[in-house]
């Protein structure tokens, strides 16, 4: 998944602590906080099981690739864009899309109405305004917080490169490292994402 299930955690957590009491009303802001929690979770593993399927996908065709010299990024991404196109997928990478955040502007919009029409069904809060004015505070407050993980990610990497050997993305230690400095990173601006 795009982000932490963690972070996912902190943003919805932060979302209904913004938003209320001034826009919506709850007398259960950590029940609230799950149903949006789980509608991102959900959201954002429609391109992990697109993903997974692309992959099972060039499993079939690797003799193919092979023998004709096509690369696997250059198949993935062509088979994954096609899927995209033919079942309406917004993409959730925003740098594939040329964002420069890990979500799309377009994927933190349909998340904005997703999240919106879960919380109007649900009996445990109450919308104070408008439902689009809602669903715009959503995405100002989504971006910011999408923000500050960036700069968060950027440092964690920095700090991985300034080792005294180089230490390659996509290694088991790289991973470890990377955990380790995006927490610290995370707590250093208060952020504890272990807290509930």
């Amino acid at each position: 998944m795009l982000l932490a299930r963690e972070f996912v955690a902190y943003i919805s957590r932060q979302l209904v602590s913004k938003l209320t009491p001034g826009i919506i009303e709850t007398p259960t802001p950590n029940v609230v906080a799950e149903k949006i929690a789980l509608v991102v979770t959900e959201e954002l593993e429609v391109e992990d099981r697109l993903n997974d399927e692309v992959r099972d996908l060039l499993s079939q065709y690797s003799e193919y690739m092979r023998r004709e010299g096509v690369s696997y990024q250059d198949m993935f991404r062509r088979i994954k864009n096609t899927l995209i196109t033919q079942r309406k997928v917004i993409r959730a990478a925003g740098r594939d899309s040329g964002d420069p955040m890990k979500l799309s502007r377009d994927k933190i919009n349909d998340l904005s109405h997703k999240v919106v029409a879960a919380l109007r069904k649900s009996r445990d809060f109450r919308l104070k305004r408008d439902p689009n004015d809602v669903r715009l505070e959503l995405v100002k407050i989504i971006t910011d917080l999408l923000q500050t993980e960036d700069k968060v990610d950027r440092a964690a990497r920095t700090k991985i490169r300034t080792q005294k050997r180089e230490i390659s993305e996509g290694t088991e230690e790289w991973d470890l490292l990377h955990k380790r400095y995006y927490a610290e990173e995370l707590k250093k601006l208060g952020i504890d994402l272990a807290s509930r």
